[in-house]
């Protein structure tokens, strides 16, 4: 049910941008009396779920889930109608028009993208607030991934810098590292404030490891509840029991016991336990899931988040604030992908999939549509032949040259353009595939 779930939403999120991208061209070609032949959701390569004509535009869905499309009159797109093109220009086509209206619907599709991110960020503000938890909070330190302990950080440190960057959020360590190439890391340990280097190709290790986190936050591992019939009940575990080790393996967070208890599937195990102020051991069997039937309470009983409320007028000028911060933060990630151990992960519908929540969660599914609306704004105003970037400096050339490039040679770009972006699809969606067999 959690992968449906995911992949629904992923669904429905394309769904909502691809529409509403494609309004935007749609709309200013209207606007302009460019007529508009076709509006497709999804693509319909040999036949369409259903379709039906209203004015001179066919409304239709396609079967195949990888955008969308708007064919304009008197345009060289990804249609390749050269018939049309062969005759002469009517007063309604696309290549009649003034370069000014023709640049106009060309970035109508980036423009809606950006400003619908921007206000679906605002409305998040407005309805949720931001709640983080700020890394001064992290009062029992962190847990640290192999790669931190290798370098010199220990569990239990409180991360403070990363070069001269304070930090607010764990989640804030990586992308100076991979991104600001950051050259060490200031922690507090027992009260001592430690520089530890970080080693040149550290970065890159990070990639070729897949560490997304360095650091996770430690809090007490607290049984809040038990599945009835499961292992734990059955092994007289009770809720408010906190685990200390298992088989003398100190876990004194609920990161570290998550993570070690997988590793006992279908043996029995000794759990220290605290109880009442007084320590004992449980045995207690794993079953051949991995688990032993726990829920344990959440960091936020343990570490104290901070949230951030917004009124409707200010969330708006915070939400542009956000979304143009992330935008950033992704262009800047731009130059990892042109890296050797960065372009292994470069993902396809997998792994966007893969980001939206497993169980539904509204907040989280407009986080996941306004990221990935400044992503479809990004990408499609690249100089790519094919893409919106691409028509755009074909009549950015027009207006310096005072003269259009040539039907034969858009043709052509064109071509190139979609064999580019279908080698970019199928070598980011073979990596996905790749991944499941790892």
């Amino acid at each position: 049910m959690g992968i449906l779930t995911q992949i629904l939403g992923f669904l429905l999120s394309l769904a909502i941008l691809v529409i509403l991208h494609e309004s935007g061209h749609f709309v200013l070609a209207k606007l302009f009396k460019t007529r508009v032949e076709k509006f497709y959701l999804f693509f319909n390569p040999w036949f369409s779920i259903f379709k039906f004509k209203k004015g001179q535009t066919e409304y239709g869905l396609g079967w195949l889930p990888l955008g969308g499309y708007v064919k304009i009159s008197g345009m060289i797109d990804e249609s390749l109608d050269k018939e049309q093109m062969k005759k002469p220009p009517q007063p309604w086509e696309f290549r009649s028009k003034p370069i000014w209206q023709r640049l106009f619907i060309m970035l109508g599709g980036v423009l809606v993208n950006f400003i619908l991110a921007l206000f679906i960020y605002a409305i998040l503000l407005f309805t949720w607030g931001k709640v983080y938890l700020p890394a001064e909070n992290v009062k029992y330190g962190v847990i640290c991934d192999s790669l931190a302990l290798e370098i010199g950080m220990k569990n239990g440190d409180k991360v403070l810098k990363v070069d001269t960057f304070k930090i607010k959020e764990l989640r804030d360590i990586p992308f100076h590292i991979l991104l600001d190439d950051a050259k060490s890391i200031t922690v507090e340990r027992n009260g001592e404030i430690i520089i530890i280097p970080i080693p040149e190709d550290f970065g890159k290790r990070m990639l070729e490891n897949n560490v997304i986190s360095l650091v996770t936050p430690i809090y007490p591992m607290v049984i809040d509840s038990l599945l009835p019939g499961k292992p734990a009940e059955k092994a007289g575990i009770l809720k408010n029991d906190r685990i200390w080790a298992i088989n003398e393996i100190e876990t004194p967070s609920a990161y570290g016991f998550s993570k070690l208890i997988p590793t006992y599937k279908g043996k029995e195990i000794e759990l220290l336990i605290e109880r009442n102020k007084s320590r004992k051991k449980i045995k207690v069997k794993v079953n051949e899931e991995g688990i032993i039937g726990v829920f344990y309470k959440p960091f936020t009983d343990f570490l104290e988040t901070k949230t951030i409320k917004y009124g409707f007028i200010e969330s708006f000028p915070a939400g542009i604030a956000l979304g143009v911060n992330r935008l950033k933060d992704y262009v800047r990630q731009f130059k990892i992908i042109f890296t050797k151990e960065g372009v292994k992960h470069l993902g396809g519908f997998g792994t966007i999939g893969s980001l939206f929540p497993k169980t539904w969660n509204w907040a989280q599914f407009w986080e996941m549509t306004a990221f990935l609306s400044l992503i479809f704004a990004f990408m499609n105003i690249l100089p790519i032949p094919a893409l919106d970037g691409g028509h755009v400096v074909f009549l950015l050339y027009e207006m310096v040259a005072g003269k259009k490039p040539g039907d034969k040679f858009l043709e052509y770009a064109q071509i190139t353009g979609m064999m580019i972006l279908f080698a970019l699809l199928i070598y980011a969606n073979g990596n996905d595939i790749l991944k499941l067999f790892k």
